[in-house]
């Protein structure tokens, strides 16, 4: 990673570990490397941006309470998800058009998350298709969101492939039943460059496909259960915000429910992932994990989630931020440097598991713990 674009700053050796994680500094190195309407797109929200203005707030509202006399003993952060070991409770959300970011695009972020042990959610939107993201880190734990193309049988046959490639899950975006207005997207007139095919989605002839052209349906509740069975592999059901949304996604067979406002960029304004996740986690009552994402910017923030019910946190942004900067480096810097400040939080809250994060270790800004 270039010097100009460190997010992160270590004791002298460039490969040493972070001492700290500056993702606005980051996010300007970012800046400068891309063109002003790729910039927009992958910072930008609908409508307002009301939603993406609040998100990062909802975290700061809640405080911490530590605990004392526990010793410091390094806590563990594996966990697993689905059953599935990882390193870090901090994954990467689903994105398009990473090659916009860096040549590279998502194979540069599979190798960035695979050297931390994170997990990857590959996009249907991928510049690269979802087997040659694979081959770069087979052993890596992967997931494949899934849109529903306007083709049926295209979208369940790209389910099956990705079961086939070593996806360990399929993750249903189900809050775009049409594209949220972005509206800096409308004043760029931004479409995908030139010559970056949207690599999982079909064309005419195998032709590349504009964005405009691939906008989604909506899913219904009987998707669930047929593309686990015709992809052999469990669904997690991304773009919940409500308690009795979360429990009809696990009766209709979701393995797991993801808190998501798609990065402020559908409705607008809606409630902060913060907000609406311990309604989700109180809903389903432990019946399945519940993910969440949306304006997670540092350790204390991944801290809050896990004491609020999410078994893992996903990020987007800031990955895309270190994807632009320093291509696979920096992608695992910021996924590195989050989980750093996660490890030093719950030392000094005196806490040893990302596992059993106590609900009581949090507590609303300005209402007594009691």
């Amino acid at each position: 990673m270039a010097s100009s674009a460190n997010a992160a700053t270590g004791p002298g050796d460039p490969d040493s570990p972070p001492l700290f994680l500056d993702l606005a500094a980051l996010e300007e190195a970012a800046r400068q490397q891309l063109p002003a309407a790729v910039h927009d797109y992958y910072a930008g929200g609908a409508g307002a941006e009301i939603t993406l203005g609040e998100a990062t707030a909802a975290w700061r509202g809640w405080r911490l309470r530590p605990r004392v006399l526990r010793g410091d003993a390094p806590p563990r952060l594996a966990t697993t998800l689905l059953g599935e070991p990882v390193a870090t409770p901090v994954g990467v959300a689903p994105w398009g058009f990473q090659a916009m970011a860096h040549p590279d695009g998502e194979r540069a972020t599979a190798r960035g998350a695979a050297e931390v042990g994170a997990l990857m959610t590959v996009s249907t939107s991928a510049n690269t298709a979802l087997a040659d993201v694979a081959a770069v880190t087979p052993a890596g734990p992967r997931w494949f969101q899934l849109y529903q193309l306007h083709s049926r049988e295209y979208t369940d046959d790209l389910a099956r492939r990705a079961g086939a490639a070593g996806y360990t899950a399929l993750v249903l975006t189900v809050d775009v039943p049409v594209l949220g207005r972005r509206l800096r997207d409308l004043r760029n007139g931004f479409d995908l460059p030139a010559g970056l095919p949207m690599a999982n989605h079909p064309g005419a002839g195998g032709a590349p496909v504009s964005m405009r052209a691939a906008e989604s349906p909506a899913w219904t509740s009987a998707d669930i259960r047929r593309l686990a069975d015709l992809s052999g592999l469990p669904v997690v059901v991304k773009g919940v915000l409500r308690g009795d949304d979360a429990v009809r996604c696990v009766q209709a067979g979701a393995a797991a429910v993801w808190v998501s406002t798609h990065g402020g960029r559908q409705a607008d304004p809606v409630v902060a992932s913060a907000d609406a996740l311990p309604e989700v986690v109180d809903a389903v009552a432990g019946e399945v994990d519940v993910y969440v994402d949306g304006g997670i910017r540092s350790g204390s923030d991944v801290l809050v989630a896990l004491a609020l019910g999410a078994r893992a946190v996903f990020v987007a942004r800031p990955t895309t931020w270190g994807l632009a900067a320093g291509g696979a480096d920096g992608v695992a810097r910021v996924l590195g440097g989050l989980t750093g400040e996660l490890s030093h939080t719950m030392v000094v809250c005196g806490l040893d598991d990302v596992r059993s994060v106590p609900r009581d270790t949090v507590v609303r800004a300005g209402r007594p713990a009691g």
